[in-house]
C-alpha cells in the first residue's frame, strides 16, 4: 500500500469504472507501473505465488496489464502476451498464440468484478490453454470476483461500488469521472 500511495495510485471521489458501476474509490495502477523498479518488485511478488505452477505463458488484458504480464513473465522466465478487444470481444492479435496444453497465468492490475479476467480466461480455454491462476496487484471486489482458478493479490482495498441507477454519489450531485482506459 505504501508503494501505491507514494506513486499516486489511490484516488477518492465519484468514478465510473470499466464495469459500468460507480465507486467512491479509483486505483490507477499505471502510475506505479511507469516505474520499472516498482513494477518489477510488485510483479515479482505476484510471480512468487505461482512459481510452482509450471507456468508457460503470462497473459493480461490490454492495456492495463500489458506491463504486468511482461514483468511477471520476466520473473517466471516465460513468455508474455496480451489480449485486446476486437469487435467488442477479447482476442489474441499481433501473432500471439497459445498452444494446446500450455499452462497460462492471467494477470490484471485491479480486479473489481473480474469481468475482464474472465474474458481472458475464456480466450485461453478456447485456444486449448490451461488456466492455472489469476494474479492482481489490487483486489477491490470484496470477495465477489470468483474465478475457476486460484486468485492471488498483493492488496485488498475496500471500496464502495454502486449500480448507476442507485448511486448515492449521483444523488449528492458529485461530478462523475471516467478515468479508465475503456469506454462503457
Amino acid at each position: 500500500m505504501e508503494i501505491l500511495r507514494e506513486t499516486g495510485v489511490l484516488h477518492q471521489g465519484h468514478f465510473r469504472l470499466t464495469s459500468g458501476k460507480h465507486s467512491d474509490t479509483y486505483l490507477q495502477c499505471a502510475l506505479v507501473l511507469q516505474y520499472p523498479d516498482k513494477a518489477g518488485l510488485l510483479c515479482g511478488q505476484l510471480a512468487s505465488y505461482f512459481k510452482d505452477q509450471q507456468v508457460d505463458v503470462v497473459i493480461g488484458p490490454a492495456i492495463g496489464a500489458v506491463v504486468m504480464a511482461q514483468e511477471t513473465a520476466r520473473a517466471l522466465e516465460v513468455r508474455a502476451i496480451f489480449t485486446e478487444r476486437e469487435n467488442g470481444r477479447m482476442a489474441l492479435r499481433r501473432g500471439f498464440s497459445i498452444k494446446p496444453g500450455e499452462r497460462v497465468l492471467a494477470v490484471e492490475d485491479v480486479v473489481t468484478t473480474g469481468g475482464s479476467v474472465q474474458e481472458v480466461l475464456e480466450v485461453v480455454k478456447e485456444l486449448g490453454g490451461v488456466p492455472v491462476g489469476v494474479g492482481a496487484i489490487v483486489d477491490r471486489s470484496s470477495g465477489q470476483a470468483l474465478f475457476p482458478v486460484p486468485l492471488h493479490t498483493l492488496i485488498k482495498v475496500e471500496a464502495k461500488n454502486y449500480e448507476p441507477n442507485d448511486c448515492p454519489l449521483c444523488r449528492q450531485g458529485l461530478p462523475l469521472t471516467k478515468p479508465g482506459s475503456r469506454q462503457v
